[in-house]
């Protein structure tokens, strides 16, 4: 938890500017780092906006305010836990994705280290193709879910049985990917577990 509030601080939330460090570099010089602070890192320098949020209040606080900085009219979320939040701040939504949605609040299988990637399954998206998915995508998430590398994502996976229609997302500065759209933002809201 502390580690957190500590990089909190030194990412602000706000995807790094490129500073001709690519990521499998930033990755190679972190290979030694805790996994949370690797994945941090590696998150927000491929563009994504980072939100360490110590409980469910806080994180209720920081989706109100992206909702409001984004001007979100319309949200896609079909998890019923996620649907609680938007009650509380009173922003509409709908359980299948329309043309209309201007942003999409889900939660996501696991977040790899590695490279600072998400991934996603049926779970998260239903039978929608991540590249279908709005501009805008606020990912709740909890720091156990942070996982080594791919394998190790995999690994579980198995384990855990069927799971289907497995992809990742990454930051609009990313080239590890598929390119997300070149106008996508991505929020996480990290809660402890």
């Amino acid at each position: 938890m502390s580690l957190f509030k500590k990089i909190v601080g030194k990412i602000l939330n706000q995807p790094e500017e490129d500073d001709g460090q690519d990521l499998i570099k930033l990755g190679d010089q972190l290979k030694n780092a805790d996994l949370d602070y690797k994945f941090a890192q590696l998150f927000t320098h491929s563009g994504g906006f980072f939100n360490y949020c110590a409980d469910e209040a806080e994180a209720l606080q920081t989706l109100s305010h992206i909702l409001k900085i984004e001007d979100i009219k319309s949200v896609f979320c079909w998890d019923a836990d996620l649907k609680n939040f938007l009650d509380v701040v009173n922003v509409p939504y709908t359980k299948e994705l329309e043309l209309f949605n201007d942003c999409a609040f889900i939660t996501c299988e696991y977040l790899i280290a590695y490279d600072g990637r998400i991934m996603l399954s049926y779970n998260n998206i239903q039978h929608y193709h991540s590249s279908r998915l709005p501009q805008k995508i606020i990912i709740m998430a909890n720091v156990s879910q942070i996982v080594n590398n791919l394998n190790d994502a995999m690994g579980k996976i198995k384990r855990n049985g069927n799971i289907r229609n497995l992809t990742s997302i990454s930051g609009s500065n990313s080239k590890l990917d598929t390119p997300n759209k070149d106008n996508t933002k991505l929020f996480l809201l990290l809660l402890e577990d």
